[in-house]
């Protein structure tokens, strides 16, 4: 199963691609997408769209995982991100991807053991867990991958649940 991780942003949107094959867990590819301060919400919603999709066609993922929107203090920055987010759903709803979506918390759950680890914990369990030399730069990378290992632990616990009820 492939899997496309998205971290959401307007300025920064982080991917991560994993291929798993049983318990082990491939990094295909990982990386942001950039737009410019410079740049209107709509133009920056618009690079957000064309280049998420490119992503799937580039990569064809059997599913896509991505991080929800936390609560936020800033009202503003979080309707921002939410419209980010709602372009990144619908790339994957057009490209017919089952789209799953991820807590913070259940996140750092999967993939460090518990909900209130601390973002380097995170990012060091992700270099672990995919044996990668490095920790994944800039941090929008690495949690993206996050969500898609995230994903890939939950998928395999629905899994061995079924196995288990027969």
């Amino acid at each position: 199963m492939r899997i496309l991780g998205i971290d959401p942003g307007t300025a920064i949107t982080g991917y991560g691609v994993l291929e798993q094959q049983g318990n082990k867990l491939i990094p295909l590819s990982y990386g942001v997408i950039r737009t410019g301060p410079e740049l209107g919400l709509a133009q920056r919603l618009n690079i957000i769209y064309d280049e998420v999709s490119k992503k799937i066609k580039l990569y064809q993922p059997d599913t896509m995982a991505v991080e929800q929107l936390f609560f936020n203090k800033n009202v503003r920055t979080a309707l921002v991100v939410g419209h980010a987010r709602g372009v990144i759903l619908l790339c994957g709803s057009q490209a017919n991807l089952p789209v799953v979506e991820y807590t913070p918390l259940q996140v750092k759950s999967a993939v460090v053991g518990y909900g209130t680890a601390e973002k380097k914990q995170v990012q060091e369990m992700v270099r672990i867990l995919l044996g990668l030399e490095k920790i994944p730069k800039p941090d929008d990378a690495a949690d993206a991958l996050a969500i898609a290992i995230c994903h890939a632990h939950s998928r395999l616990g629905r899994e061995y649940e079924r196995r288990c009820r027969g």
